[in-house]
């Protein structure tokens, strides 16, 4: 019996998720010491390596997880999107997503969700029981409802994020001490509610993962100076997983689950000065910093992370590529694409996914031309200004992989063969036992008796 039982008067199942962003599997089922938690809930439940989705990046990973579509559906492609018959550029927030996401059948349904820190979801829903928004929200001021959920956050020196640039200091001592006080907020904050005990869905997602791993991952992987420093905060995490669990009450089933894989960094590749240096990128002068400043004979230009627009006719405003001659540019974009080198001989893409294979729905158009998911090692830069090489190197030694993602489920019911981030959502609907139409999403339940 958990520590809370409430009594409901219905016996409705609940479902408490947390997120562990970019934790690679491996990283959990390679180090039993410091993952006892996590690893005994894949002894006594289910675990497994899971797929990202194309692109793997956060800010398309998190709208695809809570909804179970793929950006053709949610109308996010990453951290950066462009406007249709334009060149602006925009950063999607909650307002952009265009599919429903998981709280809000929830809501529908007449049963309560309590979600908080998820990215892309600022500003705040105010049809959820309570929200504080995630990755690129403001402030906690203008990022939580109700006010309730407001002050108590701001008086326990809750943080949205850590503080990334820290990370990029040589020494990584104020970036870790940082990080271990942003895990600790979040922690204090995910207990106290589910304390209340008072929802049926709890969906809270520890976003440091991420950017402990992007600073500190060839660390661990190397046997670096922070792979020991690396190792606690992960040892934490796993703790501070193991105590929520705990609490939860029989009639709980616990999910962690993060969005996409981690690798080690080796090479940033500058995809627009690739672009540029083999002839499909010119710009208008010298002093070009963003996508307005192409100019009209360019054939093609790139925005992270790893997604190629051909500058084409009737869509772009300087459209330089007639639609009739789509088929035959884009497919010699892809061949040398899938023939790019990095330093050592080695492929930069893993594969080369054209809009029809990676994307479907009723927003794509948006939707890249072709968007390259890249080797381990090969990080894909898009900016328009800053670099003369193609390859080069920055702060960071981690980057995202497709591969390797991680799914825990309290429940030995679940498969996790063959799993992606799009089973996720059905997978959580089916144990909060909601109806939904199988049609709606692109993933499927994981649980065997669904």
């Amino acid at each position: 019996m958990g520590l809370f039982d409430r009594l409901r008067g219905d016996e409705n199942p609940r479902v408490a998720f947390f997120g562990i962003d970019g934790v690679p599997y491996s990283l959990v089922k390679d180090n039993p010491d410091e993952f006892r938690n996590l690893n005994e809930i894949a002894d006594e439940g289910s675990a497994g390596a899971i797929d990202s989705i194309v692109p793997p990046e956060s800010s398309a990973c998190w709208p695809s997880l809570t909804t179970g579509v793929n950006p053709g559906e949610t109308g996010v492609y990453g951290f950066q999107d462009r406007e249709t018959d334009s060149y602006d550029t925009y950063v999607p927030m909650g307002r952009d997503v265009q599919a429903t996401r998981i709280w809000d059948r929830v809501e529908s349904a007449q049963r309560n969700a309590t979600v908080m820190n998820v990215p892309v979801t600022f500003p705040p829903q105010e049809n959820v029981q309570r929200m504080v928004s995630g990755f690129l929200s403001p402030g906690v001021d203008r990022a939580a409802q109700p006010a309730e959920l407001r002050t108590f956050l701001e008086n326990n020196d809750y943080k949205i994020d850590v503080n990334a640039k820290l990370g990029h200091d040589d020494d990584k001592t104020a970036f870790i001490e940082d990080a271990h006080e942003t895990l600790d907020a979040r922690f204090e904050a995910f207990k106290h509610y589910i304390e209340q005990d008072d929802w049926d869905l709890f969906f809270g997602v520890f976003m440091t993962t991420d950017r402990v791993n992007h600073f500190l991952f060839k660390h661990y992987e190397e046997d670096g100076d922070y792979k020991d420093e690396f190792l606690r905060f992960y040892k934490k995490v796993d703790e501070y997983l193991g105590e929520l669990r705990s609490m939860l009450a029989d009639d709980v089933t616990m999910l962690v689950a993060s969005d996409h894989g981690f690798t080690s960094l080796e090479h940033e590749v500058h995809l627009n000065e690739w672009l540029r240096q083999e002839g499909w990128l010119s710009y208008e002068d010298e002093d070009h910093s963003e996508l307005d400043d192409i100019a009209d004979d360019t054939r093609a230009y790139s925005l992270i992370p790893g997604r190629f627009y051909l500058n084409l006719e009737g869509r772009e405003p300087r459209g330089s590529v007639p639609s009739d001659d789509y088929d035959e540019v884009r497919a010699e974009l892809k061949e040398e694409l899938e023939s790019l080198e990095g330093p050592g001989g080695t492929p930069v893409a893993a594969a080369v996914k054209t809009k029809e294979s990676a994307f479907r729905g009723a927003h794509d158009e948006i939707a890249p031309d072709l968007t390259v998911i890249p080797n381990h090692g090969f990080d894909l830069k898009a900016g328009f200004k800053g670099s003369e090489e193609v390859f080069g190197t920055g702060p960071r030694n981690g980057m995202h992989s497709f591969d390797n993602a991680a799914l825990f489920v309290d429940d030995p019911d679940a498969n996790i063969d063959d799993a992606d981030l799009y089973d996720i959502a059905p997978t959580v609907l089916d144990l909060l036992e909601l109806d939904y139409d199988r049609t709606e999403f692109d993933g499927t339940s994981l649980l065997k008796h669904a």
